[in-house]
């Protein structure tokens, strides 16, 4: 790395420990609640300071409103099978002006697209091993 930007990122990494109490506080506002895995995080400041920020801008980019953003948040957690963060994003849409029908309907898709990949390898290996139908494996 040029010295010129080492010496930037430890400028800032060096505020690392005040940032984290602000950063909590930002997700606060935004979520409506602090993740579990704040605090922990929060042993290793330039860690915490980095990755919260990173996940930060992924998560409200300029492209999207905030009630997307969410919304997309519910089904990659719903997706995931991440239960903590969905019932999170779940609460966020709702803040940022989602509707229950919206989370409702957003969550009838996640089940679609699961069902589809779960049919679509499951049937896959059923034809190799049970055959096609027609009497012949594939």
């Amino acid at each position: 790395m040029k010295p010129e930007n080492e010496k930037l990122i430890d400028d800032f990494l060096a505020h690392a420990d005040d940032l984290g109490d602000d950063i909590v506080a930002d997700v606060e506002k935004m979520l409506g609640i602090v993740p579990f895995i704040f605090p922990i995080l929060r042993d290793r400041p330039e860690a915490f300071a980095l990755s919260a920020i990173a996940d930060y801008r992924i998560s409200r980019p300029d492209s999207l409103d905030a009630k997307t953003a969410e919304l997309i948040a519910v089904a990659a957690a719903a997706g995931a099978g991440a239960d903590s963060c969905l019932k999170v994003h779940m609460g966020a849409a709702l803040k940022e002006g989602a509707s229950r029908d919206e989370i409702f309907d957003v969550l009838l898709i996640v089940a679609m697209i699961a069902k589809t990949r779960v049919l679509a390898s499951s049937f896959r290996r059923f034809r190799e091993v049970c055959g096609d139908g027609r009497g012949t494996a594939e």
